[in-house]
């Protein structure tokens, strides 16, 4: 697997930076939100049944030449390769998500995250977790509330093992269980892979996106769009074709829809499955 980033002026210029910035915790702060706001988070390629190559110049070239986003094996791999090329202590970690269901659930290792040691400090960071992408690192070794641009979040522990939690509508809710066990390109490798091909995945024949902007989120469940802005009911709306979704990724998340013949069938498909499903 290519573990070189090939086109580092332009991600860098993505993100705001015409040269390399210092590997700080300002700068891994400004990187974050950055990335989260520029480069969405979006599972096109498994509602299609594709493959999703996780080598860092197809990564790029889906995000920087393709108009498109990515899931968290891709967001937080090149991620990483970029905090390691700019001088950052970081390595990769693995999670177990349990968003939406009880948190002792011992679900797959299916999400990739960023362990990232500054001044002496550890720290996680995320780019690729939907929507409730943390926008902020996170320090490790504290329960204490952090806050971000968004929600606030913190991390727990208990025998070993670290939750992340968000606060939304009031109240503490788990987003994933990890603990600190170093992490080889073969277990991303096996993650992408139940992610993208197994049955039971969350995300295969399903489209969801996101993207975080100053003071909202916007997310898409199949036909389902919604817009979420700090302090106020969020704004949702059910989007009746396929069109009509082409159009909210362009509009809304700027994502360039790939040019792939069962597209418009496919998301057609999702979205009569959940009007039945419904009904």
């Amino acid at each position: 697997m290519a573990t070189a980033l090939t086109d580092i002026a332009l991600y860098l210029h993505r993100l705001g930076h015409d040269r390399a910035p210092p590997p700080t915790l300002e700068t891994l702060r400004a990187l974050q939100q950055r990335h989260t706001a520029t480069f969405p988070f979006e599972t096109l390629s498994t509602l299609l049944h594709l493959p999703v190559p996780l080598d860092l110049p197809a990564i790029q070239h889906k995000l920087l030449h393709e108009g498109r986003g990515g899931y968290c094996y891709e967001l937080n791999r090149v991620f990483l390769a970029l905090l390691q090329h700019l001088g950052f202590d970081a390595r990769g970690l693995t999670a177990r998500v349990v968003m939406g269901g009880p948190e002792d659930e011992l679900t797959a290792r299916t999400h990739l995250l960023v362990l990232v040691t500054v001044d002496g400090q550890r720290h996680i960071a995320d780019v690729g977790f939907g929507g409730m992408v943390p926008t902020a690192p996170l320090r490790l070794d504290t329960e204490d509330v952090q806050a971000t641009p968004h929600e606030p979040y913190r991390i727990t522990r208990h025998d070993g093992l670290h939750t992340l939690r968000a606060l939304v509508a009031g109240e503490w809710r788990a987003m994933y269980v990890f603990d600190l066990q170093p992490q080889a390109e073969i277990d991303y490798i096996v993650g992408n892979w139940y992610v993208s091909t197994h049955p039971d995945s969350p995300f295969l024949g399903q489209l969801r996106a996101a993207r975080t902007g100053p003071g909202w989120r916007r997310t898409l469940n199949n036909g389902s769009f919604a817009v979420h802005r700090l302090g106020h009911a969020s704004e949702r709306r059910s989007l009746p074709d396929a069109d009509a979704v082409i159009a909210v990724l362009r509009d809304e998340f700027d994502i360039r829809a790939p040019d792939h013949p069962g597209l418009r069938a496919a998301i057609d498909a999702r979205l009569r499955a959940e009007s039945s499903s419904t009904s």
